[in-house]
């Protein structure tokens, strides 16, 4: 079979001027070197004629099934009808050129046969009442480029350790979940399942070990899951795990069932076996969650209450009244934090700490006040712990140390002290702050006592004791609040250096009264 001569000419295929007898001789084995053919398609007779390359290009499927269009489209997949679509319903109209046209489809030979995928470019011909007559193009193999455009694409979507889906395509297949869910009426339930100790066992083993407990982990959750649910890396140690038409009910059934099968025998790794336990925290969607990012946002809310009250055990997500309610407070508080940070409305109250001689003042403890929109003050305890909680309380230690030192630099006869946050001993900016203060204002830092909790002392002594060494030697003095809350002990305390101690408040609020007394001393 053969047809007369065609040239490609940027992209598109046209009749060739040139006669058949002037092309040359090794054009089809060139053709064929580039994993092309060329056909002619007559739309009347259903009959498909072929450049003599055809054999070379596609030598496993039958000549008698490519020589009739029907029959070699039955052979298409995954949409038979795409090539008389191009054809016959073409949306550009010939002109007298020829309407160009360009599909990508894949050709099957047989059952067992592998899928050879083709690039179809061509020109479809009309009659003079614009019914399609002819089609003429070339066909090109294309099976490599679309191994690698299929290895990029599933490269682009799935975790590259696990091999489950990324997090951008879970949270595409949890958005599609919920479209199904709420279309049919159906429920179904979004779990986070969180490798307990990840962190400890990259710092006794290495994170190669790590990798191994997650690809193990992947492999014991995939194996428990029902043929529609989705499963995804959500992020380092987590999975996020999409059970389709699962009620409330359900969820601590599946749940059991994951958890059983990640304890169930120690994970092999390089470095030999590991043991482990998983947390769940699941939500019912769409009863709770009516958004991906807040199924998101409570599972992992569950989650981590989960690992706080017991590690390797589940919790689904429920609504909860004080919980909200504790949130709104947060976030009006939080508002209020920042609009008084930024109208200047942060000031200070000052408490006498005096001598128990004389009673004289020794020194004047700082405390933030917020003055609200009404006039009214909020005090520290309203103010510190919600902006700890949320990351405010940097910004507020800030302002507070820029207060107290101006209150010094205008009183030279007064000595003040001033509590800071754990997170401030650590944060260079705040020592920036306070090197450039005492830097403008000579004999403040002599003035100044700043406290820190006996909790930050006792989380990291050596970094707590070159706080302690850095501020004393701008001539600044420490104490420690709340002693006795914790568990330092007296040699650590000595370890530290500090200047004063502020001694817990229970342990010397009936110390007038208290029965208790030192046993006598007997010769």
């Amino acid at each position: 079979m053969s047809v007369e001569p065609f040239s490609v000419a940027r992209g598109s295929v046209t009749r060739s001027s040139v006669p058949a007898e002037s092309c040359p001789a090794d054009l089809s084995a060139i053709f064929a070197a580039l994993g092309q053919v060329t056909f002619a398609w007559d739309v009347a007779t259903d009959t498909l004629r072929w450049s003599e390359n055809v054999s070379s290009v596609l030598p496993n499927f039958s000549q008698t099934t490519l020589a009739r269009a029907g029959e070699f489209a039955s052979l298409i997949e995954p949409l038979r009808n795409i090539r008389i679509d191009a054809v016959m319903n073409a949306a550009a109209k010939d002109r007298g050129e020829g309407a160009l046209y360009q599909i990508e489809y894949g050709l099957r030979a047989g059952v067992a046969a592998p899928l050879v995928w083709i690039e179809e470019s061509g020109r479809c011909f009309a009659d003079t009442d614009g019914r399609p007559m002819r089609a003429e193009g070339i066909l090109r193999v294309t099976s490599e480029r679309h191994a690698r455009e299929e290895q990029l694409r599933r490269l682009s979507q799935h975790d590259p350790l696990t091999g489950e889906l990324n997090r951008t395509y879970l949270v595409a297949a949890l958005g599609e979940a919920m479209e199904e869910a709420s279309r049919f009426r159906s429920s179904f339930a979004f779990m986070l399942i969180g490798i307990d100790h990840l962190a400890q066992i990259n710092e006794a083993f290495g994170f190669d070990v790590a990798d191994d407990v997650i690809q193990e982990v992947s492999r014991r959750v995939r194996a428990r899951l029902r043929g529609g649910d989705v499963l995804g890396r959500f992020s380092g140690n987590k999975f996020g795990v999409i059970l389709k038409n699962c009620t409330g009910d359900d969820m601590q059934v599946a749940a059991d069932r994951f958890l059983e099968g990640i304890r169930k025998g120690i994970v092999p790794t390089k470095l030999g076996p590991v043991s482990l336990t998983a947390s769940i925290g699941a939500i019912n969607v769409p009863r709770y969650a009516r958004t991906p990012e807040e199924a998101m946002s409570r599972a992992q809310e569950v989650l981590e209450s989960a690992k706080t009250r017991r590690r390797g055990s589940f919790l689904a997500w429920r609504p909860n009244v004080e919980r909200e309610t504790q949130r709104r407070v947060n976030i009006r508080v939080t508002d209020e934090i920042v609009t008084a940070l930024n109208e200047r409305r942060i000031g200070m109250a000052f408490e006498p700490v005096v001598t128990t001689a004389s009673r004289a003042a020794a020194f004047y403890e700082c405390l933030v006040r917020m003055q609200r929109e009404d006039g009214e003050f909020s005090l520290a305890p309203d103010i510190v712990p919600v902006a700890e909680k949320l990351g405010l309380i940097r910004l507020l230690d800030h302002r507070v140390l820029e207060l107290v030192v101006a209150e010094l630099a205008t009183a030279p006869n007064m000595r003040m002290s001033l509590n800071i946050s754990p997170d401030t001993t650590m944060d260079p900016d705040w020592w920036s702050t306070i090197e450039s203060l005492f830097r403008s204002h000579p004999g403040v830092a002599e003035r100044l006592i700043v406290e820190i909790t006996e909790t930050v002392a006792i989380q990291d002594i050596d970094h707590v004791r070159g706080f302690v060494t850095r501020l004393k030697n701008f001539g600044s003095r420490i104490a420690i609040d709340d002693f006795g809350a914790g568990y330092t002990s007296f040699r650590n305390l000595r370890k530290l250096g500090v200047d004063i101690v502020k001694i817990d408040g229970v342990f010397v609020q009936n110390i007038a009264r208290s029965a208790m007394t030192a046993p006598s001393c007997r010769p």
